[in-house]
């Protein structure tokens, strides 16, 4: 597996590939219709220095993707990471976590904020993620979806 930023005519595709991930944990059809939205990988996305996009590929197939974003001084949140269903539990996931948090140190950041989707939090707390909270989802009014923090350090990021 070799990790890559992703490039702007990949958009489309990202963005599909974060629905169908999202889909894996049995979201009805109208839940994901109202996450559409958010869940849109654009070009500004890929092309802003705001952002860092990266996916995960074996073979010219994209397995996954993760994106930074928002970091304010020491801390940055994890913007969404995704991975292609067929690829869940396969330790694609895992690569791209340890993947994140080498390129958010490297970006100089040593707190990685994520607002977990409620079927994933187990995988961010094995991946050292403390919970610090709720906050209100962007695509679903009353819905509030767990935060968590990573502390970054060389001895946690393989």
């Amino acid at each position: 597996m070799i990790f890559r930023d992703a490039i702007a005519n990949e958009t489309a595709y990202l963005s599909s590939l974060a629905l169908r991930s999202k889909a894996h944990w049995g979201y009805s059809k109208e839940f994901m219709q109202a996450c559409i939205d958010e869940l849109s990988v654009t070009a500004t996305h890929i092309e802003s220095n705001q952002y860092h996009c990266v996916v995960a590929i074996t073979d010219e197939e994209i397995l996954g993707f993760y994106m930074l974003e928002g970091q304010f001084g020491d801390a940055i949140e994890l913007g969404g990471m995704f991975v292609d269903p067929a690829h869940i539990g396969t330790g694609v996931g895992k690569a791209l976590m340890d993947k994140a948090k080498q390129h958010a140190m490297h970006l100089g950041a040593s707190i990685m904020s994520i607002q977990a989707d409620p079927n994933a939090e187990d995988f961010y707390l094995a991946a050292g993620g403390v919970p610090i909270g709720k906050k209100e989802s962007g695509s679903i009014p009353g819905r509030f979806l767990p935060m968590l923090q990573i502390s970054l350090s060389n001895k946690n990021v393989v």
